[in-house]
């Protein structure tokens, strides 16, 4: 009896220690190699890590199916009242920083190009690369789904709440995006900065109508000379505290932090 009961007690601390992760695709990445770490130096911890976008980990913290909202956004006024009217108080903690690069294609000669460039292409009112002086040819523009904060965030700072152009090519992932540009010479798109590799090539983005053109890159995310940065960030709500908490004390401590710079992120 006594040895049923002690295994009982176990089976119950493992629960205990077990959290769900769900929500930004350009968080995923970091989060399941801070997970991974995490739980080999904590054994009796399991920490599970999925994607889906900023939107779709939010309304999993509003349903109550994840105990983790990983975003790329801030949330959302209207996210937060249907929280509190679960009688839940959300807990926002910043884990990093991200720059948002602009990507083409490696063969693209284009290097260099303003906000109100990127602007006119994404709205639909550039659409050959001959008017910013590359080839003649069709501007294909690439933007991850609605669902993603990548996409919320880039309208708002990029395109100043202008619309997206009609019919753009929407994907579900980051991934997708670098794929997809990758293979196609016309392609641009936007990604952050860990997903970035040789298939693709970073734009020289200029904030000032084209007086400097700063390259994406943890160096001059640092210094703020590059624009396009922003939070990383966990939403939890206030009961789920104790399960959360020793987690995410690991992702800021230097160990999991360092972990952020490893991956190609900006420590907080």
């Amino acid at each position: 009896m006594k040895k049923l009961l002690f295994t009982s007690i176990l089976v119950a601390a493992s629960i205990l220690t077990a959290q769900t992760i769900k929500g930004s695709d350009t968080v995923l990445p970091l989060s399941q190699q801070e997970a991974e770490t995490f739980m080999k130096v904590n054994k009796n911890a399991r920490v599970t890590v999925t994607g889906g976008g900023s939107g779709v980990g939010l309304s999993a913290l509003i349903e109550g199916t994840t105990d983790i909202a990983q975003s790329s956004r801030k949330i959302k006024f209207d996210e937060k009242k249907k929280l509190e009217e679960k009688g839940a108080k959300v807990k926002e903690i910043i884990i990093a920083f991200d720059a948002l690069a602009v990507v083409v294609n490696p063969k693209n000669k284009v290097s260099n190009l303003t906000r109100e460039q990127l602007e006119g292409i994404f709205t639909g009112k550039i659409t050959n690369w001959k008017e910013v002086g590359g080839e003649d040819l069709k501007i294909v523009a690439y933007s991850r789904e609605t669902s993603s904060g990548t996409y919320e965030f880039f309208k708002e700072e990029v395109l100043k709440k202008k619309d997206y152009m009609p019919g753009i090519m929407s994907m579900p992932a980051t991934g997708a995006i670098v794929q997809s540009i990758g293979q196609t010479p016309g392609a641009i798109g936007y990604i952050g900065l860990a997903y970035l590799d040789a298939k693709v090539k970073a734009i020289h983005v200029s904030y000032d109508n084209g007086k400097t053109f700063v390259e994406p890159s943890v160096k001059t995310a640092k210094d703020e000379t590059y624009p396009i940065v922003r939070p990383l960030i966990y939403y939890y709500v206030d009961k789920s505290e104790a399960t959360v908490k020793p987690f995410i004390d690991y992702v800021l401590s230097a160990a999991g932090q360092k972990i952020v710079s490893d991956i190609g992120f900006i420590t907080k």
